[in-house]
């Protein structure tokens, strides 16, 4: 997953979608603009071989841009595989973005809006706003912010609450060569969906760290303290949610690097939600599975079959070990960090690819 910040602006004196901006200036009429929002952007992917990253990311986000070029072939594979996890993941809020319309002529990007709009019938979005632009250009890059404005208000959160973040991505910031004065703890990236966070208290991660003893592996919360915190580039003592934050602890950088603890649940100590080594859920089976050119038919699931499982901003491999009526059991791989209630979406391995096929919800 990549990550941006952006701050969107508008003009006091221009009319309609061109107040809307980045710039802090308005070159037209020489005033400075006036900031409405800062907002952070998480890059799904779109490949399919990167569709187990699009899925995880899908959990953190508040509302979604889904991406179509007008000179490809409307939908591709993936497109479908989007919109399918945009349903799954209750997303409210979409605007379609028509990119590349300087590569197409205009009869073009006309029947490629139409094959968008049919694509949309009978979903969510079926009434979405489709916004032609060309990012190359920049152009309408003015009517989307004015759509995106209008069409994604910031979600109410509950601050009182405790703290619960989502890590999205764990990295070593230290650079080859240094003392060991100079070293700095561990960074966690991700989203903050609950609470607030502040610096010099004592957090837990969950599940932890992996440990391997007396031939049986297992993990343990890890308890650490927040050295820093870091929201749209600058260091802040105090984070809510809303945005992308990075978390600099004071964890050993080996635990972390290389995004170790990708997955995982940060939060106040003994607060967090339970660990789950398996899995009951109340499955949601599609009736085609998503992302593939040929329409093929879910197969019901099956004992022993291993699905990928997406909780929360991780991915997981889980064994079925039982069946019941819309109901599995599964032996996960990797223990997750859950809430009961909380979707969890499944892929199957089909032409070596985890394809969508549906989802669960956690029960107890």
């Amino acid at each position: 997953l990549g990550y941006a910040d952006g701050i969107f602006r508008k003009c006091p004196k221009c009319k309609g979608s061109k107040a809307y901006t980045t710039a802090k200036k308005c070159q037209e009429h020489d005033v400075e603009t006036k900031a409405l929002r800062k907002v952070s952007f998480v890059d799904a992917p779109g490949h399919e071989s990167l569709m187990a990253t699009m899925l995880s990311g899908a959990t953190i986000m508040d509302a979604a841009l889904l991406l179509v070029a007008a000179n490809e072939k409307c939908p591709q594979p993936q497109t479908r595989e989007h919109l399918m996890a945009l349903e799954i993941a209750q997303m409210k809020n979409v605007v379609v973005v028509q990119n590349k319309i300087d590569l197409v002529s205009e009869e073009e990007a006309i029947k490629n809006y139409q094959d968008i709009k049919k694509l949309l019938k009978g979903t969510s979005f079926e009434n979405a706003p489709i916004i032609p632009i060309s990012a190359q250009h920049k152009v309408n890059i003015d009517v989307l912010i004015e759509a995106i404005e209008e069409n994604m208000p910031t979600p109410k959160r509950d601050l009182k609450k405790d703290p619960i973040m989502f890590v999205a991505r764990s990295f070593d910031i230290n650079k080859p060569g240094i003392t060991p004065e100079e070293l700095q703890g561990g960074v966690l990236g991700g989203v903050l969906v609950e609470g607030k966070l502040k610096t010099k208290t004592e957090v837990e991660i969950k599940p932890g760290l992996r440990i391997e003893k007396e031939g049986r592996t297992f993990y343990e919360p890890i308890i650490t303290k927040i050295e820093s915190l870091v929201t749209g580039g600058q260091q802040v003592d105090e984070v809510q949610p809303g945005g992308n934050i990075g978390v600099q602890t004071l964890l050993d950088p080996t635990l972390v690097k290389a995004d170790k603890l990708v997955g995982s649940v940060l939060g106040s100590k003994g607060k967090l939600p339970e660990v789950y080594e398996t899995l009951k859920l109340e499955v949601h089976l599609l009736e085609r599975v998503v992302g593939v050119e040929d329409e093929l038919n879910v197969e019901p699931v099956k004992m022993e079959e291993m699905l990928m499982l997406n909780v929360n901003s991780g991915a997981t491999v889980g064994t079925v070990t039982e069946l019941a009526k819309d109901a599995a059991v599964f032996r996960l791989k990797r223990p997750v960090c859950a809430n009961v209630g909380s979707r969890v979406v499944m892929s199957r391995r089909i032409s070596n690819r985890f394809r969508l096929i549906g989802y669960g919800v956690i029960k107890k």
